[in-house]
């Protein structure tokens, strides 16, 4: 009777502890990009959420930065707790701008992500360095009834453009799948950013061809990012390809974020 009684103590003070511990853990919000989904980031969520972790993969809706940050950032606010913010490429823009006021956001996270100043947008800081070719892998563009007009990345060219070191049959699924941008949304300039108060950490591949590597080197230096890791031979989408580094970089931004 006593070991049946001290092991159900032992079971109890197991089953407190894992809560305390997953309690203990920031929630990772994880916002996608341009040409993407909410899908894009499973391998990541498969591991944070393995490691104990609360995760959000946020359906960006892609229609105006000034729109979608509000989006998220009301995602933001329904967290009770600390936040870690993950932005992968325009997300990175959205990212940048939701975290203004948001005191539970602790770190923010650009995976091959846009972290621009006031006044720039998406589109000034592309072709602030060579080597992005998005413009020549685009589909005409399709007009919207409401005005303005949504983006696509051509079919044919996704895999070459957006995700070279993704299986090609992995990557014509994500081709099809794609989500398009407004063009408005990557020319709206954006308000203060978030990054010159809260710490930053950066990954991105060194062939990408959507933002090209220089800028994204560039951004990272001027966010004064805690680390910044290079992806050798990673393309647009290293949080498909190479979801283990991008993973274990949420988790040190978290690790930093917990012990705020």
């Amino acid at each position: 009777m006593k070991s049946f009684v001290a092991i159900a103590m032992f079971a109890a003070s197991v089953a407190l502890v894992g809560p305390a511990l997953a309690a203990d853990k920031p929630t990772v919000i994880l916002v996608h990009g341009a040409f993407a989904d909410s899908t894009s980031w499973d391998g990541v969520a498969k591991t944070l959420t393995g490691d104990g972790y609360t995760v959000i993969s946020a359906a960006n809706p892609l229609r105006s930065l000034s729109g979608d940050a509000a989006f998220v950032s009301d995602i933001v606010k329904s967290v009770k707790g600390p936040v870690v913010l993950v932005g992968h490429s325009y997300g990175g823009e959205v990212i940048t701008n939701a975290a203004n006021g948001a005191t539970n956001v602790k770190a923010l996270v650009f995976v091959a992500a846009f972290a621009p100043d006031a006044g720039e947008s998406g589109i000034s800081l592309s072709g602030k360095f060579p080597g992005g070719t998005l413009g020549t892998a685009l589909s005409p563009p399709v007009k919207l009834a409401s005005g303005g007009q949504d983006l696509y990345i051509d079919q044919s060219k996704f895999h070459d453009q957006f995700a070279a070191d993704v299986p090609a049959a992995k990557a014509k699924l994500m081709a099809i799948a794609q989500r398009p941008v407004t063009q408005g949304a990557l020319e709206e300039k954006s308000g203060d950013p978030a990054w010159k108060g809260i710490p930053s950490w950066f990954v991105y591949g060194d062939a990408d061809k959507n933002i090209p590597p220089k800028a994204l080197a560039w951004m990272a230096e001027r966010a004064k990012s805690k680390q910044t890791v290079v992806v050798k031979g990673g393309s647009h989408v290293v949080m498909v390809s190479h979801p283990e580094t991008v993973t274990k970089l949420i988790e040190k931004a978290s690790t930093a974020a917990a012990g705020q």
